[in-house]
């Protein structure tokens, strides 16, 4: 792996690798209360076109644990397009830098920050795909129940980045993945057909019905229905996603034994109720720690040679 810009660029060992580098280091982290400094005098310069509070602190705590530092950018020094090239913004970065994560509206910029650089290059989010949740999705499934092999993740909500990296990762780890929407804010047929193509032994079903997707879930998982860059559609959403909230009566359906993710942030109400979100089967807090945990397994692999 010399970048993470997205999980079909990866191999199932590739991925597989990367979770046991971020449960070693998480197991070394709650065990010692500190890492091995394997970034010790590395640096990450971090540009933001998206505000994030897991992405910025997740990457700028897992550096500092592992021993190295990280650089805030805003979308306003950086320039992306705009102020300067990305080529130009890669090979400048990657001159003074030992690796760059970037959290950008078009996933071309990132691809293209990949493309110049001489040093790694992450993936933070684009509005295309978010391959690093999708991962501490993967992690912390794992942790909750010891295997990924044979479980199955539905996804209820739009079809959107989120959805997009996590199917992937279901496809490469051995999970089954159902994403039920309203009709018309399903994945492109083309690219469900890709990610079959590529894994035509995954289980993918796409459903309009959410109870007939949480009636054999494992994992119940839900995202904002208005993404950053949307808000003129909100009122549109909020009507064309009624019934697909992740309340009390839709996790009655699903088995007992069923989680509930968000990769947050969460609007109360809408996509999740309160009443879910802090209960019992919600897993959505330490799923969000994870972002730390496994950001460091992917900078200990990226960076540090692990």
């Amino acid at each position: 792996m010399k970048n993470f810009i997205a999980i079909d660029d990866c191999t199932t060992e590739e991925l597989c690798h990367v979770l046991d580098v971020a449960f070693e280091l998480k197991k070394q982290y709650k065990t010692t209360g500190r890492n091995d400094h394997l970034l010790a005098d590395k640096t990450l310069a971090m540009i933001f076109e998206k505000p994030s509070l897991r992405t910025r602190v997740s990457f700028s705590n897992a550096m500092t644990q592992l021993g190295g530092t990280s650089i805030y950018l805003r979308q306003e020094e950086v320039g992306l397009e705009t102020r300067e090239p990305v080529k130009d913004v890669a090979r400048v970065l990657a001159g003074m830098c030992d690796g760059i994560m970037a959290r950008t509206f078009e996933h071309e910029k990132v691809t293209g920050l990949a493309a110049y650089s001489s040093v790694p290059v992450i993936n933070g989010l684009t509005d295309y795909s978010h391959p690093c949740q999708a991962m501490t999705d993967m992690m912390t499934i794992k942790e909750h129940f010891g295997s990924l092999q044979g479980k199955t993740l539905a996804f209820i909500g739009d079809g959107n980045n989120v959805a997009r990296s996590l199917s992937m990762a279901c496809g490469r780890l051995g999970m089954n993945f159902t994403l039920a929407c309203p009709e018309g804010y399903e994945l492109p047929r083309e690219e469900v057909d890709r990610i079959m193509a590529k894994l035509p032994d995954m289980d993918f079903v796409i459903t309009h019905d959410p109870m007939e997707a949480a009636r054999n879930a494992d994992v119940l998982y839900t995202d904002t229905w208005i993404s950053m860059g949307q808000e003129k559609e909100k009122e549109l959403r909020i009507n064309a996603f009624r019934g697909f909230c992740i309340d009390e009566r839709l996790l009655e359906v699903a088995p007992k034994h069923a989680i509930v993710l968000h990769c947050l942030p969460a609007y109360r109400g809408y996509e999740i109720t309160d009443g879910v979100l802090e209960g019992p089967q919600s897993k959505v807090f330490l799923q969000a720690e994870n972002r730390l945990h496994f950001q460091k397994g992917l900078l200990a692999v990226l960076m540090g040679g692990k």
